[in-house]
């Protein structure tokens, strides 16, 4: 099963940073978001990636090219033979990753339908290339198989970015609310879909797989919501980018299962 990863955003609210780095690429101790997203499915057994590409893909293209050199100890065999030694593996040896040009202005729903081709198999994840959880994709999975439609998108709940005020008619503050956690659900991403998704996609760089695409899947009633309770956090903006650094140096990391024992089988 193919997870096809978004990665061809230009992260403008991010710009401190993506200036010169696209957002999968920006550093989470010391290795790249893109490569946290991958431990994690990976860890569930899902290893095959499609990866959209756009603003900046070719300094993705050469992370995974340069990837075995930058993180394993290796001998080079100057001169005609300009052999290489590579003295130990990793754990990511038996990753399958298909690099996609997708377009540096297309919009999430034109890249999803351009690698149509790439997609040999009836269902299908995808996910953005900007977003931790700890979500068990495995049940993930069950729950898009057990309801048979077209699209399943995982939810969350969220906390509001703002202190939430509420007076009465003449000003006086009734109720101060630090930061409280909403009641609205809002979308994670993390999506499962059935190769009939194609359907609703087109090429087309203004094609925007959250606008037009979802609204017609919810006029067809084929987009069913998994709620998944734990941790997840987007990296969208820079004090966001720093929180995630910071959660990494205190060694609170919930979104990094590949750490702990999974005792389920993996999906066949």
């Amino acid at each position: 099963m193919k997870v096809v990863i978004l990665c061809g955003g230009q992260g403008t609210r991010l710009r401190e940073e993506t200036q010169t780095t696209p957002k999968p690429l920006l550093s989470v101790g010391g290795r790249p978001l893109l490569w946290h997203i991958m431990k994690l499915y990976g860890h569930y057994g899902f290893r095959d990636f499609v990866l959209c590409l756009g603003y900046r893909g070719q300094m993705i293209r050469e992370y995974f090219l340069n990837y075995k050199a930058m993180t394993t100890d290796f001998t080079i065999h100057m001169g005609r033979r300009n052999e290489i030694v590579f003295h130990n593996e990793v754990h990511e040896d038996d990753f399958s990753v298909t690099l996609a040009d997708t377009g540096e202005h297309s919009m999430t729903g034109s890249r999803v339908k351009q690698i149509e081709h790439f997609i040999d198999s009836d269902t299908f994840m995808v996910t953005y290339g900007d977003g931790l959880s700890d979500i068990h994709l495995p049940d993930l999975l069950s729950f898009h198989q057990g309801h048979g439609r077209i699209a399943t998108v995982t939810s969350v709940k969220t906390v509001s970015r703002f202190g939430i005020i509420e007076t009465n008619p003449d000003g006086t503050v009734m109720h101060f609310n630090e930061k409280p956690k909403m009641h609205q659900l809002i979308s994670a991403g993390f999506f499962v879909f059935n190769r009939e998704v194609f359907n609703y996609l087109s090429a087309d760089p203004a094609c925007v797989l959250e606008s037009g695409p979802m609204q017609d899947l919810v006029a067809d009633a084929q987009l069913m919501s998994y709620f998944h309770p734990g941790f997840f956090y987007a990296m969208d903006t820079y004090q966001e980018y720093l929180h995630l650094n910071e959660l990494w140096n205190q060694g609170d990391t919930p979104w990094t299962v590949w750490k702990k024992p999974y005792l389920k089988s993996f999906p066949s």
